[in-house]
């Protein structure tokens, strides 16, 4: 029997003492001139030489973060746009990821009903039972689209359950213009995404998916850069973990974003990825590190970390 997706990340949480999570959503044109300078990867038009730079850059990465955080998010669309070069990339990754003791949260945003859906998980939650793929994992858990309802969700739940994987379901968006639609409320004043969070809760909920920490494997996602009232949700659903995008570039403050974390540091992993990966962009690490750019990675975290740390107090 797998183990519990969610005991899982408490586990992490507790050993890296952060819910910091770096997102991976390498592009070529801005990978390090060292890496995209090298003969052989030196040609972003090429799809074999830009995919395995970016392989070259994301692969570092992992190393370089793997021991700060208890989870990485990778998402799968800045490789797919390499076609199969990109998606053997993709689950490489995922792969080392995996080794490197980090629960891997696949970005893939999949949505639709029926056998589709199904289809769709066993395509990105379950561990490849075909020959030739044994040594292929799937992700420790992915993000849905849940605006189909539970026709939508349930198949992936269920997939989940049995691979002790975990699903994030897209409850309310980091974007700006997300509220136009998600933020837009019933006769009764019920807004669209607090609908869809009941829909999930009541999956999530469902005893045989809660783990010996109290938290189901069934989560959201919840923009860090939501409004203020998105923060009733995490105590009206106590046994749910929360995916809280939006910290740095989008302009969520570690403020904004430990608020769906408990007292005792779980219930949200709270992801940042462009001001992490492209650190050495970024003047104050420059002065600090030169072009070291593996530096200027770990050093910012280190400091978002810090600054999450100090959020929570």
């Amino acid at each position: 029997m797998a183990s519990h997706f969610a005991d899982r990340l408490c586990k992490a949480v507790g050993s890296k003492k952060t819910a910091l999570t770096v997102g991976l959503d390498p592009v070529y044109g801005r990978l390090p001139l060292a890496i995209r300078g090298k003969k052989g990867l030196d040609n972003g038009k090429n799809a074999a030489q830009a995919i395995d730079a970016t392989f070259d850059f994301s692969l570092k990465v992992l190393r370089i973060v793997a021991p700060h955080v208890p989870a990485v998010k990778i998402n799968i669309a800045y490789f797919e746009q390499y076609l199969w070069e990109g998606i053997e990339s993709y689950y490489s990754l995922v792969n080392e990821a995996q080794s490197l003791d980090i629960e891997v949260i696949g970005d893939v945003k999949r949505g639709d009903i029926g056998h589709t859906a199904q289809s769709y998980a066993l395509a990105h939650l379950q561990n490849p039972e075909l020959e030739g793929f044994e040594d292929v994992l799937a992700p420790d858990a992915i993000t849905i689209n849940g605006f189909a309802g539970s026709d939508g969700i349930i198949p992936f739940a269920e997939v989940a359950d049995k691979q002790g994987k975990g699903v994030f379901v897209w409850v309310r968006a980091s974007n700006p213009s997300a509220a136009v639609i998600q933020d837009f409320a019933d006769a009764a004043g019920v807004k669209m995404y607090e609908k869809l969070a009941e829909v999930v809760a009541e999956i999530a909920n469902q005893k045989t998916r809660i783990g010996t920490s109290g938290y189901s494997n069934i989560g959201m996602v919840i923009g860090g850069t939501s409004g203020s009232q998105t923060t009733a949700l995490r105590e009206k659903y106590k046994n749910v973990w929360f995916l809280v995008p939006g910290f740095g570039s989008q302009g969520a403050t570690a403020a904004d974003c430990v608020r769906f974390c408990k007292p005792d540091g779980t219930g949200a992993l709270i992801n940042a990825s462009r001001t992490i990966i492209y650190a050495y962009e970024n003047e104050k690490y420059i002065a600090q590190f030169g072009d070291n750019w593996e530096k200027c990675i770990e050093q910012a975290v280190i400091d978002a970390k810090v600054e999450l740390a100090k959020a929570m107090q």
